[in-house]
C-alpha cells in the first residue's frame, strides 16, 4: 500500500495541468495512467487541433508548458466565421475595436499533452502510476483509495477523476451523468489547399454536413467534418488522394483543390454532464466534469481552467494548514466551475439543435437567427469576449 495526499486518475491535459498546478505546496500526488511513460513522453499526433483563448494560453505559460511547444506548431485565429446552407450570409467574430491581434491560437493536441507532462514530470511529490488500470476506488469521510488491476492500492486524503468523459471513477463514486450519444462522428483531418485561409476559421452547417475548417500555418488547415458514424466511416477508408477530392467537393472549392497530408482521425461524438462535480473526499475535472461538443471549440478550455481553479483552492488550504479535501473546499470548487460551464454547454446544446435538424421549420429558424444575430452587434461582442478572455 502507497499513501499520498492526492490521487489522480487519468493523465490528459486535465489531471497533468491540476498536478503541474500544485507544484511547490508539498503535496505528494500519484497520477494513475493506463498509457505508458513513453507514450506520455511522446504523445501521437492524434488530428485534434485546440483551439486555445488567451487565458488558456495564460494557464500554460504559468504552468511551464507554453515554452515548451514548438512556435512552428502554433498558428493565430484572427477571426471566425459561421454558414448555414447554401445563404452567402456569414456571422463573423474578429478583434475589431479591440487591441487583440487574434481571437485565440490553435496548437495540436499532442502538443500541448508533451509539453504539460515535459513540465509536471519531475516536480517534486509528483510520481507517475503508468500502465496501471483502476479495477475499484472509494473515499469515505476519511479519506480515499484505489485499488489496481496488479493489485496494488492507493491511499489519500482527495481523489480526483480525470479520465474521460465515459469516467469509471465517476460510476465507482456513484456520481451520475447525463450522456447524449449523438450516433455521429468527427473526422479530423490536416489539408493543404490552394487559396489563403487568411488565419480564419469557417464552422459551416450545411444541409446534411457540418464541416470546419481551422487555419493552421501555412496553405494548411485542418478539416473537421460530422456525418451520421457509418458515412463518416466510408469517407475516412478512402485513398488519401479521393479523400482530398471528396473534401474539395464537399466544402465547395472555398479554398481549391485540397490535399490530404495525414491520416485522418474519427472521434465519435458524444455529450455529457455530470450531475455533480464533487463527492465525498473527490472531484471530476476535464472531461469527467463536462464533455462538450467540439462545435465551440471550448471543451479543452473549460477543463483546463476546472483544474486550475480547483489546484488554487487546494494551494490555498495547504498553505494554511486546512484539511485539502473538506466538503467546503469542494463545494466552493463546484459551484465555480458550474457557474462558469453551464452557460457554456446549455449554448453549445442549443446551437447543435437548431443549426444540425434537417425538418424546414428548423431551417428557417437558424436563418433567421444567424440574420438577426448578425444585426446584433452584443451578441457578436458576447461571443468575442468569451473567445478574447484574459
Amino acid at each position: 500500500m502507497s499513501k499520498f495526499d492526492v490521487i489522480v486518475v487519468g493523465a490528459g491535459p486535465a489531471g497533468l495541468a491540476f498536478a503541474r498546478a500544485l507544484a511547490g505546496t508539498g503535496l505528494s500526488l500519484a497520477v494513475v495512467e493506463r498509457q505508458t511513460r513513453e507514450s506520455l513522453e511522446n504523445a501521437a499526433f492524434d488530428g485534434r487541433e485546440i483551439a486555445l483563448t488567451h487565458r488558456s494560453v495564460a494557464h500554460l505559460r504559468d504552468l511551464g508548458a507554453w515554452d515548451r511547444i514548438d512556435p512552428a506548431e502554433v498558428a493565430p485565429l484572427r477571426e471566425a466565421r459561421v454558414f448555414n446552407g447554401r445563404s452567402p450570409l456569414a456571422l463573423s467574430f474578429d478583434t475589431a475595436g479591440t487591441d487583440a491581434d487574434r481571437l485565440g491560437t490553435l496548437i495540436p493536441n499532442h502538443c500541448i499533452r508533451r509539453a504539460l507532462f515535459a513540465a509536471t514530470k519531475d516536480q517534486p511529490g509528483f510520481t507517475l502510476v503508468d500502465g496501471a488500470t483502476v479495477k475499484a476506488a472509494g473515499t469515505d469521510r476519511k479519506g480515499a483509495w484505489v485499488e489496481l488491476s496488479d493489485g496494488s492500492r492507493l491511499e489519500g486524503r482527495l481523489l480526483i477523476a480525470a479520465d474521460s468523459r465515459f469516467s469509471a471513477i465517476r460510476d465507482q463514486l456513484g456520481i451520475g451523468a447525463r450522456i447524449n450519444r449523438l450516433g455521429k462522428s468527427m473526422m479530423v483531418c490536416r489539408v493543404t489547399h490552394e487559396g489563403d485561409h487568411e488565419g480564419v476559421a469557417t464552422e459551416w452547417f450545411d444541409h446534411g454536413q457540418t464541416f470546419a475548417m481551422l487555419p493552421l500555418n501555412g496553405h494548411m488547415s485542418s478539416a473537421v467534418l460530422t456525418l451520421p458514424s457509418h458515412e463518416i466511416d466510408r469517407i475516412a477508408a478512402l485513398p488519401r488522394d479521393a479523400l482530398g477530392q471528396e473534401l474539395t467537393r464537399r466544402y465547395h472549392r472555398r479554398l481549391g483543390a485540397m490535399q490530404v497530408v495525414a491520416d485522418p482521425q474519427v472521434y465519435p461524438l458524444a455529450v455529457t454532464w455530470s450531475r455533480h462535480f464533487a463527492a465525498t473526499r473527490a472531484a471530476l475535472i476535464g472531461d469527467a466534469a463536462v464533455g462538450m461538443h467540439p462545435v465551440t471549440a471550448h471543451g479543452f478550455n473549460l477543463g483546463l481552467a476546472g483544474a486550475v481553479r480547483l489546484a488554487a483552492l487546494i494551494r490555498q488550504a495547504a498553505a494554511r494548514g486546512r484539511d485539502i479535501g473538506s466538503s467546503l473546499l469542494l463545494r466552493r470548487y463546484e459551484a465555480g466551475h458550474r457557474l462558469a460551464s453551464r452557460p457554456v454547454y446549455d449554448a453549445t446544446a442549443m446551437i447543435v439543435g437548431l443549426y444540425t435538424a434537417e425538418d424546414p421549420a428548423a431551417r428557417l429558424a437558424r436563418h433567421v437567427t444567424l440574420k438577426a444575430a448578425a444585426r446584433l452587434p452584443y451578441i457578436r461582442h458576447g461571443v468575442r469576449q468569451l473567445l478574447l478572455q484574459h
